[in-house]
This record gives C-alpha cells, sequence and structure tokens, in this order.
C-alpha cells in the first residue's frame, strides 16, 4: 500500500523536520519509479506491494495464514512480515508456532518476511513448495 507521509516528534520543531523526511522519502520513491506527485488535499491512488514472490509459495501462504496467523484469510505481499500479524514485543509466539507446524526454526528471520520464511520452511523439505500444506511430521511418526 501507500505509504503515508507523517511526522511525530517531542516538539513541533521535531515533528515538521521528520514530517519533511517522510515526504522527502516519498517524493524521491516515487520520482524513482517514474510516478507523478500527487498535490495535496488530493487522494492518492491506492497501489499494492508486489506479490511476486510469495505468488511462488501459493499453497503454503495459504496454510501458513490458516495454521500459524489463524485467520481465516489475509492478503500478503512481498513485504508481508510476522510483524504485521503481531502485536506483541517480539515474534516470538509466531516463531514457536512455526516450529509446532512445520517443524522450522525462524527465529534468526529478524525481518520477519514471510517470504524468506517461505523459501525456510520449502529449503527445509524435500518436497516441491505448491505440495507443502500439509501437517509436520516428526521423526517419531514416520
Amino acid at each position: 500500500m501507500n505509504a503515508a507521509i507523517t511526522g511525530s516528534g517531542d516538539t513541533p520543531s521535531a515533528a515538521k523536520e521528520k514530517l519533511k523526511e517522510s515526504f522527502g522519502t516519498v517524493r524521491n520513491r516515487r520520482l524513482e519509479d517514474g510516478k507523478p506527485l500527487v498535490r495535496p488535499g488530493r487522494s492518492w491512488p491506492v497501489e499494492f506491494a508486489s506479490q511476486e514472490q510469495v505468488n511462488e509459495y501459493e499453497a503454503l501462504s495459504e496454510d501458513f495464514i490458516h495454521r500459524v496467523l489463524d485467520l481465516d484469510w489475509a492478503w500478503i505481499s512481498d513485504q508481508s512480515s510476522l510483524w504485521d500479524f503481531n502485536e506483541e514485543g517480539d515474534n516470538s509466539r509466531l516463531n514457536a508456532k512455526i516450529m509446532e507446524v512445520y517443524g522450522v526454526d525462524v527465529s534468526d528471520i529478524q525481518s520477519g518476511r514471510l517470504v524468506a520464511i517461505f523459501e525456510r520452511i520449502v529449503q527445509s523439505r524435500s518436497e516441491p513448495a505448491q505440495s507443502i500444506g500439509t501437517p509436520h511430521r516428526n521423526a517419531e511418526s514416520r
């Protein structure tokens, strides 16, 4: 989605400085992407982040949404992370759930990016990405 232009600080001047930085970041990104600047007071067109990478793990992402995030559905992009689905101060609960469901430790993936987590899950298995979605079986149950 589009990034909002916001600024906050302990003083009005600090907030204005942050707002100036935020505007500059958005302005530069839009210019680099060849997109026009949006006039103040006008609505911005909705732009969704790419799903190119996450779509490579379609079955896994659906399974992950249900079994790890415990949601009926979710829109995720290549930039989505565990942090988007977590109100806690860290991802330890979700990392533990991933270990429980898939038998894979992802606690070292600090960004929590779902694409990186999906890659790790797939790499830990000999099955192709599209067949992931079955319950994890530990060595004793084989």
